[in-house]
């Protein structure tokens, strides 16, 4: 059975989208979702496409409030902007948690995307897996 990883940010629409699908993308027997505490509703524009250009843009992707998955069971919640990680809730059950920040490249240019892209890829693919091994 796949573990399941909650991958948490503030507007659920940049780079807790992107590590929902790195994660999902090559991780085997590892599930991801990602959530906002305060979501946009909207995947950005930017994080849809570096997604596409790398080949792992899943139309299944869209930004949503904890509340939607909050009652779900998952194996390990990430954090990936210190706002999240200030305001992670308590979870109704016992859960794993690890903070992994990265900056947020909401209103920059698209290279930055792709370097988050990376640096998401680089970093939080080997704590995820060391987490959940």
């Amino acid at each position: 059975m796949a573990k399941k990883v909650l991958v948490m940010c503030t507007g659920n629409s940049c780079r807790s989208i992107i590590a929902e699908a790195l994660v999902n993308a090559f991780l085997d027997g590892i599930q991801a979702k990602s959530c906002g505490t305060n979501p946009k509703g909207e995947v950005n524009q930017n994080a849809k496409k570096v997604l596409q250009e790398f080949g792992i843009w899943d139309e299944r992707y869209y930004s949503k409030h904890l509340d939607e998955v909050i009652n779900e069971d998952f194996d390990l919640v990430v954090t990936v902007c210190d706002s999240a990680k200030e305001n992670c809730p308590v979870f109704p059950k016992p859960v794993n948690k690890i903070h992994v920040g990265f900056s947020d490249p909401d209103g920059k240019d698209y290279s930055e995307f792709v370097k988050t892209y990376h640096e998401i890829k680089d970093i939080l693919l080997p704590k995820v897996k060391e987490e959940l091994s």
